[in-house]
């Protein structure tokens, strides 16, 4: 049985540099950098002080206030996102079978700033002073129960916790779910909302963090002297559709999804495989499930996040799926400008990726100065760069060691039915 194409018609973002897909986009060609001193808590006493943080994010604008109280800010990010998404693909007004529609929406750590304040509520006022909503605030499924209950979707309802690369897994689960037949309509996407003192002081704890106190030089990915990731927070959520279903209501459509690759390292709890077998396997995995050559790939979305294991292993891995077409590939990280969204970053990323196929840009990867031997391809540097790209890949790697890997196609109309 031939499987069903999916496209996406509808995206929405929640980011450091923008939010709603236009803000969003203009920041990144622009080379904007959302990094900043912390100001969400004092960053005295801790390791690091940077972070990239939403700015300007007013849940009343999305939400009613009664619902926005019962919602950690993770799940605010989401519902908005969501709406963005609806809107922009026009499903928010148009009548379509609510059981064939469904959400999966991730997150890393869920309510980080809801599990903290009840930690101070319970160390100072007992347990009689929790919120009745706490738990629901919680949990890293409230973001997609939100959303489904929100929009009435009936149909698959999921959320995904897979660290880093979580975003990508969530829109990868959602395409398998239309292209086997189980729904029409898919929410898909993650969100995080962790720079908060415990889970902030964590990652500074792992000495996985930069140090760097320069905004404009702390986040380099690829970056001879980077040395380590800048936290971010935001949310990235896409609507994909049935090809069929998404002509016969003449929708607006971005791109298709051709292919998903899903693999573990099964090496370390936060150390890549030095060899990069995981982040070789998923990107072979799906340029596979996309039955496409490797030289049809144009451009990467890497993961990049600015850490010295990180980068040099994806550049290799890279090297080892592409061989000699690898010199024909642009590589960006738009990390150097969001910092990186933890679960929402495969997400966030997967709609930059989108956008430079579907508008022919793309986002340079910014405060990049000396370049690394040991990472020596063609990375976006130089400001946006306009390209005619037909196919693009966005990869994402999590601590634990799992790696996803997305790849989509432009749209062309007089190859709609192909």
């Amino acid at each position: 049985m031939k499987e069903n194409q999916v496209v996406v018609t509808g995206l929405g973002a929640v980011t450091p540099v923008g939010i709603g897909i236009k803000d969003f986009w203009e920041g990144l060609i622009n080379g904007r950098n959302g990094v900043g001193r912390v100001t969400h808590f004092d960053v005295t006493d801790f390791r690091s002080k940077l972070a990239a943080e939403v700015k300007n994010f007013h849940a009343e604008e999305w939400i009613d206030k009664k619902s926005a109280e019962r919602m950690d800010r993770f799940t605010q990010f989401a519902f908005a996102a969501s709406k963005m998404a609806m809107e922009d693909s026009g499903l928010d007004s148009f009548s379509f079978d609510s059981s064939r529609a469904g959400v999966i929406i991730g997150s890393g750590i869920g309510g980080s700033q809801t599990i903290e304040n009840g930690h101070s509520i319970i160390s100072n006022r007992g347990p009689r002073g929790l919120n009745p909503f706490f738990v629901c605030k919680l949990l890293i499924n409230m973001a997609a129960c939100t959303v489904s209950i929100k929009y009435g979707l009936k149909g698959p309802l999921s959320a995904l916790s897979v660290a880093c690369s979580t975003g990508t897994n969530a829109i990868g689960d959602a395409f398998r779910i239309i292209q086997r037949g189980d729904a029409d309509i898919m929410l898909a996407g993650s969100s995080e909302a962790c720079i908060t003192p415990m889970a902030y002081g964590g990652f500074c704890a792992t000495r996985s963090m930069s140090q760097n106190e320069c905004p404009e030089k702390a986040s380099r990915p690829f970056d001879k002297n980077r040395d380590g990731f800048i936290m971010g927070e935001g949310a990235g959520i896409i609507v994909l559709e049935n090809l069929k279903h998404a002509l016969n209501r003449n929708a607006k459509i971005y791109a298709k999804v051709v292919g998903y690759g899903n693999t573990a390292d099964a090496y370390h709890l936060t150390a890549p495989d030095p060899e990069g077998d995981g982040m070789v396997r998923v990107m072979q995995a799906a340029i596979k499930d996309a039955d496409m050559e490797t030289q049809e790939i144009e451009y990467i979305n890497a993961h990049g996040t600015s850490t010295v294991l990180n980068d040099k292993c994806e550049s290799q891995a890279i090297m080892k799926v592409f061989g000699n077409h690898t010199k024909m590939l642009k590589i960006s990280s738009i990390k150097s400008m969001i910092g990186h969204l933890m679960a929402a970053a495969g997400s966030v990323e997967f709609v930059s990726t989108v956008m430079s196929v579907y508008t022919g840009k793309l986002p340079p990867t910014i405060n990049y100065e000396e370049p690394d031997p040991e990472c020596p391809l063609d990375y976006v540097t130089n400001g946006v760069e306009s390209v005619n790209i037909n196919t693009a890949m966005s990869n994402s790697f999590g601590f634990g060691g799992g790696n996803a890997c997305l790849i989509i196609k432009k749209w062309v109309k007089i190859n709609k039915n192909s």
